[in-house]
């Protein structure tokens, strides 16, 4: 075996896993970006009574349903930017901490686990796309 065989193969190998990586990534960007759309949001904008009941109990009725339902639809859709993907992600996150903190306050923590798991997936997403936000920052810029 040569000494140019180990670098070459690790370098290939290396790639490979790199590619692998980002295509593991896009595609928990794309099954978030399908729950938040389908699962979440949707039920909110069309006024399903089961979200509309959670929000009443919340206090915040149907204005607080359809405002949250346009959030999470408009993060969904921004998962799926390459430009906006690391934003989304902090701003779902940001979404899931109160929907932590309501799950907690006004349900009991009936449902509390599941704003918690979601930031994990959004975090990973937020720190492995964050070279997104320099772009975004150029495109404000040149915008501006």
């Amino acid at each position: 075996m040569s000494e140019t065989t180990l670098p070459v193969a690790s370098v290939a190998s290396s790639s490979a896993r790199g590619r692998r990586a980002r295509i593991a990534l896009r595609t928990v960007q794309v099954l978030l970006a399908l729950f938040y759309g389908i699962a979440s949001a949707l039920p909110k904008l069309i006024g399903n009574s089961y979200a509309a009941d959670a929000f009443d109990k919340i206090g915040w009725g149907s204005a607080g349903m359809y405002t949250i339902g346009a959030l999470e639809l408009a993060g969904a859709v921004a998962l799926l930017i390459p430009v906006l993907q690391s934003v989304a992600a902090v701003a779902l996150s940001a979404l899931m901490v109160g929907a932590f903190f309501v799950q907690v306050i006004v349900f009991g923590g009936e449902n509390a686990a599941t704003p918690l798991i979601l930031i994990v997936p959004l975090a990973l997403i937020a720190r492995a796309r964050r070279g997104s936000n320099a772009d975004l920052l150029r495109l404000v810029r040149r915008r501006a």
